[in-house]
């Protein structure tokens, strides 16, 4: 039977991120966004949390708790409510440590998950997205072919997050025809960072272009080693990540428009008694709902490891639809005031309208 109370420990988790969220994230995210960065402070803050560490076994310095779809949804849900980029910065060496968590061989593990596991943030990203019209996960253009002991990989990618300061990086590549995954160490040989992207909504992360110019790899850093990788697992589990953050953000517009409705009076009496505003309020309210249970019922379904390809896809594109839909409708509800920077609800519709472009840029 399905639960939609969260357990004990997951109620306890959602109100610690959210105190996170509130008092870290809401507290500083115009600057960020209008500066360009995220005070170090707050990424240290939520670093101590333990998000990653959490989930890797004792044998590698982690935490030896449970790795949950389900409660990284939720974790997800929040960080993204209390700022886009702030949560993907925060869980962006995810994308490096949980493939390696899941599908690394013994020694990938034993050699990189215990760097995730210290006190100071470590710095880890992976790259997927192609800077082509028609770029496809399971279609890439960057290649990669075995030489020797190592692979060559070939190639350039774009939107990839913290790729300056990243210690590893985790590129995916065409292999005989299937995509595979290959992890990189700071300064590889041909392993070139271009200058940082200037993109409508994210501004507070930093996304680079990268380009892999007959980029040696040692075979040992092929995921999963000869067994390579269950991509499609990879990309299930960022899906699901990217839906849970666009709930978060969507929600965030909704709650914020709906108290301004509330408060802000026209004609002697709150804008939110008239109808076309109520019906608008009440629209975004019920595309939120929806969009968080398809995203629990794919997490639901990652965590009894079945194949969760049909619920990943779907809720993944309902909630690109969705949360351009609340956060524009956001806008318009604030009318003149949602345009200005004033109110936050135009940083959200920037944010939000990336979301159909973000693939892999976060997983749980």
């Amino acid at each position: 039977m399905i639960s939609f109370s969260p357990t004990e420990e997951q109620q306890m988790i959602v109100n610690m991120v959210k105190q996170v969220a509130t008092d870290e994230f809401r507290k500083v995210y115009r600057e960020a966004d209008e500066s360009g960065e995220i005070p170090a402070h707050v990424v240290d803050t939520a670093w101590e949390l333990g998000f990653i560490s959490t989930g890797i076994p004792e044998e590698h310095n982690g935490l030896g708790g449970e790795r949950s779809a389900i409660t990284g949804s939720l974790i997800a849900e929040e960080l993204a409510w209390g700022d886009l980029s702030m949560a993907m910065h925060t869980l962006c060496p995810a994308l490096v440590a949980y493939p390696i968590l899941e599908m690394g061989t013994p020694e990938q593990q034993s050699k990189y998950l215990p760097a995730f596991c210290g006190d100071k943030y470590k710095p880890a990203t992976a790259a997927l997205i192609e800077p082509r019209f028609n770029s496809d996960p399971c279609a890439l253009s960057a290649s990669a072919r075995l030489d020797g002991n190592d692979y060559i990989v070939s190639g350039e990618k774009c939107y990839v997050p913290l790729a300056a300061d990243a210690d590893l990086l985790l590129v995916y590549a065409a292999e005989n025809g299937s995509t595979q995954g290959f992890i990189l160490e700071k300064g590889a040989s041909g392993l070139e960072v271009g200058e940082r992207e200037k993109n409508m909504g994210l501004k507070a992360l930093p996304t680079y272009e990268v380009t892999f110019k007959d980029c040696r790899v040692p075979q040992a850093n092929r995921l999963g080693g000869k067994d390579g990788c269950d991509f499609n697992r990879i990309m299930n589990c960022s899906r699901v990540a990217l839906s849970a953050m666009a709930v978060g953000v969507a929600r965030a517009a909704f709650e914020y428009s709906r108290d301004y409705a509330k408060e802000r009076a026209a004609f002697g009496e709150p804008i939110a008694s008239r109808q076309a505003i109520a019906f608008m309020l009440a629209e975004m309210a019920i595309e939120v709902d929806a969009t968080r249970l398809m995203t629990w019922e794919a997490a639901w379904k990652l965590d009894r490891q079945e194949n969760a390809t049909r619920e990943a896809s779907l809720v993944k594109m309902y909630a690109d639809d969705m949360v351009v839909m609340v956060t524009d409708g956001g806008v318009q509800i604030l009318g003149g005031h949602g345009y200005i920077r004033e109110h936050p609800v135009e940083l959200w519709l920037r944010n939000g309208r990336g979301f159909a472009t973000f693939d892999g840029m976060a997983i749980i």
